[in-house]
């Protein structure tokens, strides 16, 4: 890919040109885009088996913004943006909607199910945000261990996350005000005659979208500010709702609301499980914010894990207390706590409740347009998509276009889809990339490309695939409804085997610097294990949406994004006739014209403590 001097000259207009969404030289002509699309098998080969690495992620690739974003964060900001963006629709819509149809009280023991794999998932997120602080998070990780085709299949689950998730908070959003206003959750809909789903327009989702990405937009800090107020608001309301939701139970309810227990059996409880998994959403967007952190050794594990411990004792106990203050058949699945309180008689009790919930979902509208962007950015930086929304404003230092363009998709989405479609679409999407990164951080602990011996390699490869097919023989038969025991035994017994063989006959090759995800490989074989479980659980029709979304992917990476990625890395890989590599001619043209490209330190052999940095070439062989 050339750089041409004289377009660096311009500075970025907010307003595309053509240019800007596809500078490689395949899409120079017709001429070139049909050439590349004529090496579509060997480009495709190419970038399957290209691997990144932790050096050219925190340094080189962060260069392409052309600005930095800003340090300003330390760890009770990263505290608050975790419990702020987890902490929303789930835990507020999804108890009621999920106790209702598939736990009843049991609910309580869907929560601890989910957030056993999710803190699983948080150790594996920890050790790789430390490792690799940048904007990306799981897309980086996955391009660095497991290559750039497995992160692009990440990074399309990443976008179509956030942007459910954001379309279901929102609409919840739409609920929880009309709630409040003492209208009908639909009041403030618009009906239409459409598909079932998608037949309720809802036009308050798509504002308190664009609200909450325009404060995105302004500045990171002012987006912590608001936030960490916010949070605070939310948590002594939840405060209330179990302390006078229990206590009013007690003394009210007269009926003992959690007989029967399970009434739907211990399958509902993982059905139930694999749903309100959403809840626990939106940690991994901490991890989006390294790159922004200013101790990230530090400050990273102790946001993620305290956030994540807070959040999961709080839901136990929004669970319990609604599971006591409502029969589990009665709950009304679109605002069940404002109503399981005006059917105790404290009607007046529900607005303190919709207005807690509306914080909360507010604080993770606001969060989720933060991470989301900062996906996006990350994923431009490679030129799987257009580099365009990989820019930094140099004012806000903020990713202005890749917030615009998400909270548009996102609003597009909350306006049409219903609720229960969203949600289910939402877990497998996460789950999935939660797998992948368990996985990848076995890759990372036991291989080093260059070092890693073949014989060692290939070992590693059948431990790990013993792992991958026992979980997901067990899905399969527990999703089948057989009731026997004796597969169960077999299928745990070989994912026994196979995380005992990687930890007795395979030395790690590499040692986290700072911190460490601990027990590996028993915790993230778990952390696999666990996510294929719930993936299990799920229904057929969102698997079917699944695979539909991951075709149309397909799709445009092979029109698209593997021609722009191979045509970015082939610049990178290829010295000029001055030595120089296409990046660093990028930042020294810039120069030139008094471009703002900040100077990033190259660090020394002590601060990598023998990790071997891989060079471009070797990064993305061309031969």
């Amino acid at each position: 890919m050339a750089v041409r001097s004289e377009e660096l000259q311009k500075r970025p207009r907010f307003l595309p040109r053509k240019s800007d969404f596809f500078p490689e030289e395949s899409f120079q002509s017709w001429r070139s885009y049909g050439n590349a699309l004529s090496e579509l098998p060997w480009r495709f080969t190419n970038r399957v088996f290209a691997r990144s690495s932790a050096h050219l992620e925190i340094h080189d690739i962060r260069k392409r913004s052309m600005h930095e974003m800003k340090k300003t964060l330390r760890w009770w900001d990263l505290m608050w943006f975790g419990i702020g963006v987890v902490i929303g629709a789930g835990i507020f819509v999804l108890t009621g909607q999920e106790a209702h149809e598939h736990a009843g009280p049991g609910i309580i023991l869907a929560y601890v199910a989910a957030g056993v794999s999710g803190m699983l998932s948080v150790s594996c997120y920890t050790e790789f945000a430390v490792e690799i602080p940048v904007a990306g998070g799981s897309f980086a990780y996955l391009r660095v261990e497991l290559g750039d085709f497995m992160a692009f299949i990440a990074a399309g689950n990443i976008v179509l996350e956030y942007m459910i998730g954001g379309a279901v908070v929102a609409r919840s959003w739409t609920s929880y005000f009309a709630t409040l206003l003492n209208h009908h959750p639909d009041d403030f809909r618009i009906h239409v005659n459409l598909i079932k789903d998608f037949s309720l327009l809802d036009p308050v989702a798509v504002a308190i979208l664009i609200i909450t990405g325009t404060v995105a937009v302004l500045s990171t800090r002012v987006a912590s500010v608001t936030n960490s107020v916010a949070t605070i608001v939310q948590l002594l309301i939840i405060s209330f709702v179990i302390i006078a939701g229990i206590i009013s139970a007690m003394v009210r309810a007269e009926t003992p609301n959690l007989r029967p227990f399970l009434p739907y059996g211990v399958r509902g409880i993982f059905k139930a499980a694999s749903v309100v998994f959403f809840a626990y959403v939106g940690f991994d967007a901490v991890c989006t914010m390294a790159e922004e952190t200013m101790n990230p050794g530090k400050d990273i594990p102790i946001g993620l894990i305290g956030s994540m411990s807070i959040i999961t004792l709080l839901y136990c106990l929004m669970a319990l207390t609604l599971s006591l203050m409502q029969k589990y058949s009665d709950l009304d699945t679109n605002a069940p706590f404002p109503v399981a309180f005006k059917n105790l008689g404290l009607g007046w009790a529900q607005y303190i409740v919709a207005l807690g919930a509306l914080k909360g979902m507010t604080s993770s509208l606001l969060v989720g347009s933060v991470a989301q962007a900062r996906y996006l950015t990350h994923i431009a930086r490679t030129h799987l998509i257009p580099p365009w929304f990989a820019l930094v404003n140099e004012r806000t230092g903020t990713p202005i276009h890749a917030t615009v363009i998400m909270v548009l998709a996102t609003s597009v989405i909350a306006f049409f889809a219903d609720l229960a479609i969203l949600s289910n679409l939402l877990s497998i999407s996460t789950l999935f990339i939660f797998m992948l990164v368990a996985l990848a951080l076995l890759v990372r602990r036991y291989y080093i490309q260059g070092e890693t011996s073949a014989s060692r390699l290939r070992l590693l490869a059948s431990f790990l695939l013993v792992i991958i097919v026992s979980s997901t023989a067990t899905a399969i038969y527990w999703a089948s409804g057989e009731q026997g025991w004796i597969i169960y035994t077999v299928t745990i017994a070989l994912w026994f085997l196979g995380t005992l063989g990687l930890a007795s006959f395979i030395p790690q090759a590499r040692k986290p610097r700072v911190w460490a995800c601990p027990l590996v490989p028993w915790l993230p074989s778990l952390s696999i294990a666990c996510n294929i479980f719930l993936l299990g659980s799920i229904d057929k029709y969102s698997f079917i949406r699944f695979g539909v979304w991951t075709g149309l992917m397909l799709l445009y990476y092979f029109l698209f994004g593997l021609h722009a990625s191979y045509d970015t890395a082939t610049a990178t890989a290829i010295p000029n006739e001055e030595g120089l590599q296409s990046e660093q001619l990028l930042v020294k043209a810039a120069a030139e014209v008094e471009l703002d490209v900040p100077a990033i330190a190259i660090p020394s052999e002590e601060t990598f403590q023998g990790e071997r940095l891989v060079s471009p070439a070797e990064v993305d062989p061309i031969s």
